[in-house]
C-alpha cells in the first residue's frame, strides 16, 4: 500500500483524471461547465449506493417522497440566513419560451424551502408526529470553485431527508441516527474511514442552529466532506408557519432536522481511498462486475474444451447470484486485459489455460490484496465464498489505518503550517467555534494557504488542558479542533 499511496498523493489529480478517462467513469464533455455524465461503470455502483441509503431510510421510519426541483423565489426568500447562504449560487428560471416569468423559480440549491412549505399543510397535531420524508435529488449550485467530477459540480446527486419533531431533544437524537447511518454506509459498506466532526459556527448551514459532517481525507492531503446532518431548530418551521396542537390543545412550533449524504462525493472518495496505482479497488458487494473469468488462449489448444469450462464455471457462479463476466478476447494479450480488469476495480478474476485444465485448477486473482493462488475445482466456489465475505472488511482494514497515518498534532502555528504542508489532518489547540473565533480562523486560513477549521470531533471527547492556548491568538483554548485543505 505505501507505495501506491506515494504515487497518488505525488500527482493525485493526473492520477485521478487518468483513471477517471481510463475507467470510463465520468465524462467531462457535456458542454455545460461543472455539469458531467456519469457513465455506465460509475453509474452502477451509484445506484447501488442509493439503495443502500434507501433501505435503512424504510427501516427508520423515513417516508419517501418526489419534490419539485423548482422552488418559487417566494419560498426562497422566507428565511433570512439561509438566503444569504445560497443566493449566489442559485440558478434561477426567469421565462417560458419568449415570455417572461411572474416570478423567479430557483432549481433546488436544497430543499428546505419546499418541504417546509408543504409541512405547514401535512401537520396539525402532535399525534402526526414526527414526520421524517426524503428523497433522491440532484441539486443545482453555481460553485465558483474550481469542478472535479464526483467531488465539486455544478449539479450532484444525494439524499435529503427533511424531518420535524415534537421536541428539540427528539431531532437532535435524529441527528444522532444520522450519524450512525454514515457510519453504517460509508464505513462499514464503502470502508470509507471519516471523522463526524461539529462545525465551526461560521461553517454551518445557511439557516441551521448547529451542522455536523463527516469528512475523509484523500491521499493529495484534502479533506473530502461525505455527508452533513443539521439542527435546524425552529427556524423553518417558524418562517413556514409550520405549528401543531399538543395534547392539552396548545399551539406549538415542532423542531426541524435535515440529512444530506452525498452520493457522488462518495464515489469520489471510494476511487481516492481505496484505489492504487493499478486504479480502482471497489467494494465486493457495488461493483459492476464481481469476478471476470479470462480463458488464456494459446495456439494448439482444444479452445472448444477452454470455453465450455468457462461457461460451466460463470453458468454455476451466476445462480449462485454472483455478477460475472467471461472474457474471451483472443486479440490482446493476457497481461493487457489482465490491467483492465485491475483498473476497473473489478474484486476476482479467475484464470484458465491448458495447464490448469490439466491440474484441474484455476488461478484466482483478488484485488484487494493483488496476490494470486492457484485453487482446485472442487474448492473454487467454497474459496470465492470466503473471500467475498473479507473482501470489503480488507479494504476497510487498509483505509483505517491510511487514515490514521494522516492524522498529525500540532501545538504551534508553525507546527500547524508544517503538517498541512504534508497533506495532514491536523489537530491543534483553538479558542473557539463560536463567531468570536472567526478572526483567528481568517489568519489560520492565510497562514495555511487555504487550511479550513473542520470541527470539534463527535466521536470521543478532546478537552485541551488549562494551559493549552490557541495557536493563532495564544488565548486559553476552549477546543482541539481539526484542520485542513479542502474540496
Amino acid at each position: 500500500m505505501a507505495s501506491n499511496e506515494e504515487l497518488k498523493i505525488k500527482d493525485f489529480n493526473e492520477w485521478f483524471n487518468d483513471i477517471n478517462q481510463r475507467a470510463e467513469l465520468a465524462d467531462l464533455r457535456y458542454n455545460i461547465k461543472g455539469v458531467v455524465v456519469y457513465r455506465p461503470w460509475s453509474t452502477f455502483t451509484l445506484n447501488k449506493i442509493f439503495r443502500l441509503f434507501e433501505d435503512i431510510f424504510d427501516e427508520t421510519a423515513h417516508q419517501q417522497v418526489m419534490m419539485p426541483v423548482l422552488i418559487p423565489e417566494e419560498n426562497f426568500f422566507k428565511e433570512a440566513e439561509h438566503v444569504e447562504g445560497f443566493t449566489p449560487e442559485v440558478f434561477w428560471v426567469t421565462e417560458h419560451g419568449d415570455e417572461k416569468l411572474e416570478q423567479r423559480y430557483a432549481l433546488r440549491p436544497t430543499s428546505e424551502t419546499a418541504f417546509y412549505y408543504m409541512f405547514a399543510y401535512w401537520l396539525e397535531s402532535y399525534r402526526d408526529l414526527p414526520i421524517k420524508t426524503y428523497q433522491r435529488a440532484n441539486i443545482f449550485r453555481y460553485d465558483t470553485k474550481q469542478t472535479k467530477p464526483f467531488f465539486r459540480g455544478r449539479e450532484f446527486y444525494w439524499f435529503e431527508t427533511h424531518n420535524i419533531f415534537e421536541t428539540y431533544d427528539d431531532s437532535y437524537a435524529q441527528v444522532l441516527q444520522d450519524m450512525q447511518i454514515t457510519e453504517d454506509i460509508i464505513h462499514l459498506e464503502l470502508g470509507i474511514p471519516f471523522i463526524f466532526f461539529k462545525r465551526p459556527q461560521w461553517d454551518k448551514f445557511a439557516g441551521a442552529e448547529d451542522t455536523f459532517a463527516a469528512d475523509t481525507m484523500m491521499p493529495n492531503g484534502k479533506a473530502c466532506q461525505l455527508a452533513t446532518t443539521h439542527l435546524l431548530g425552529q427556524k423553518f418551521t417558524k418562517t413556514f408557519n409550520v405549528k401543531f396542537r399538543d395534547k392539552d390543545e396548545e399551539t406549538k412550533i415542532p423542531y426541524g432536522t435535515c440529512y444530506g449524504p452525498g452520493i457522488t462525493r462518495m464515489y469520489g472518495g471510494l476511487i481516492g481511498v481505496h484505489g492504487d496505482k493499478n486504479g480502482l479497488r471497489l467494494p465486493f458487494e457495488l461493483a459492476p462486475i464481481q469476478i471476470i473469468i479470462v480463458p488464456l488462449y494459446f495456439s494448439g489448444q482444444d479452445i472448444e474444451q477452454l470455453e465450455k469450462i468457462c461457461l460451466d464455471f460463470a453458468s454455476d457462479l451466476d445462480k449462485l447470484g454472483y455478477r460475472v463476466k467471461i472474457d474471451d478476447n483472443k486479440e490482446k494479450k493476457p497481461k493487457e486485459r489482465f490491467s483492465f480488469y485491475e483498473m476497473k476495480g473489478v474484486p476476482l478474476r479467475i484464470e484458465i489455460g491448458p495447464k490448469d485444465i490439466e491440474e484441474s485448477q484455476v488461478v484466482l486473482f483478488r484485488r484487494d490484496l493483488n496476490t494470486k493462488e492457484k485453487v482446485l475445482f472442487a474448492d473454487l466456489f467454497d474459496s470465492l465464498k470466503k473471500i467475498s465475505m473479507e473482501f470489503t472488511d480488507n479494504l476497510r482494514s487498509q483505509a483505517d489505518d491510511d487514515f490514521e497515518e494522516s492524522l498529525a498534532i500540532a501545538t504551534t502555528k508553525e507546527e500547524l503550517v508544517s503538517e498541512i504542508n504534508k497533506g495532514k489532518l491536523v489537530r491543534i489547540p483553538f479558542c473557539s467555534i463560536d463567531p468570536d473565533g472567526k478572526k483567528c480562523f481568517d489568519e489560520l486560513k492565510a497562514a495555511t494557504d487555504g487550511g479550513e477549521v473542520r470541527g470539534i470531533r463527535m466521536d470521543i471527547t478532546e478537552v485541551p488542558e488549562h494551559d493549552e492556548q490557541c495557536v493563532i491568538c495564544g488565548n486559553k483554548a476552549k477546543h482541539y479542533v481539526y484542520v485542513a485543505r479542502s474540496y
